[in-house]
């Protein structure tokens, strides 16, 4: 998922041309990683995107659109004044997604990518760092499957956190990633260790959790026949099946 930061505190021209500026951004961002998203697999909200990438889409493929939304957006902003510039948060995570619904993508993964871009935690990453055009949230799955074990981003610069909205009853671990600046020497009051060892499991049901003391899940756990996504990318809900392998294949094929 991608949001526009202070899209409303805009008058109607700058709405106007935000939305045309994340048009653009975005329609360049997927023709240069060479993903092909039909309008069926994109949900456009005015300042947002919300997307389902295509099943055969690599999760580390997903993962360079950070570094690529801030060269574009950072072109775009040249020459432009403080209120037209046009910053965005990008939220990564995967799941299962219903895509027939009735009115929009449904799905509990599609829920927390939401929540998770609208986070305080992530906003205020953009207030912190001035200069930047991106402030990317990965979910601790995203974090643990793709950028800790192949690093194609600088895993020493991913700050840990608890994005938590507490009048939705949502608190979850996440990874936030500047591009260009050290996110990871911030600090944040929710910040969770970043030892996998030192963490606990959200997803055990024989004891309760509390919503305001969440633990991130524990790592090395293995999740089968899931379908990952990038920007708000998640599975394409009636098939469930794997995808997405280190060197940007399908399993079973060799390298391209």
């Amino acid at each position: 998922m991608v949001d526009i930061e202070r899209y409303s505190g805009r008058n109607n021209v700058l709405q106007h041309r935000a939305q045309q500026a994340l048009a653009e951004v975005m329609r360049a961002a997927w023709e240069e990683l060479g993903i092909v998203l039909p309008g069926t697999l994109r949900q456009d909200n005015g300042d947002s995107q919300l997307a389902v990438l295509p099943p055969e889409t690599s999760e580390r493929r997903v993962l360079r659109i950070a570094p690529l939304l801030d060269r574009l957006l950072r072109e775009h902003n040249q020459g432009l004044s403080a209120e037209a510039r046009v910053r965005v948060r990008v939220g990564v995570h995967q799941g299962l997604v219903h895509l027939d619904s009735a009115n929009g993508f449904a799905g509990s993964a599609v829920v927390t990518v939401c929540r998770l871009v609208d986070s305080p935690q992530l906003k205020s990453m953009l207030r912190r760092f001035p200069r930047a055009e991106v402030a990317l949230v990965v979910s601790d799955l995203i974090y643990q499957d793709v950028v800790r074990q192949y690093q194609d981003l600088p895993q020493d610069q991913f700050l840990p956190i608890t994005a938590s909205l507490p009048d939705k009853g949502f608190a979850a671990p996440a990874w936030v990633f500047v591009p260009g600046q050290d996110a990871a020497a911030s600090t944040v009051p929710d910040a969770f260790p970043a030892d996998p060892q030192e963490r606990t499991d959200l997803n055990r049901v024989d004891r309760p959790q509390e919503v305001g003391t969440p633990q991130p899940p524990a790592a090395g756990q293995v999740f089968q026949h899931i379908t990952s996504h990038g920007p708000a990318a998640f599975g394409n809900g009636n098939t469930v099946t794997t995808y997405g392998s280190a060197d940007d294949t399908r399993p079973g094929r060799s390298p391209r």
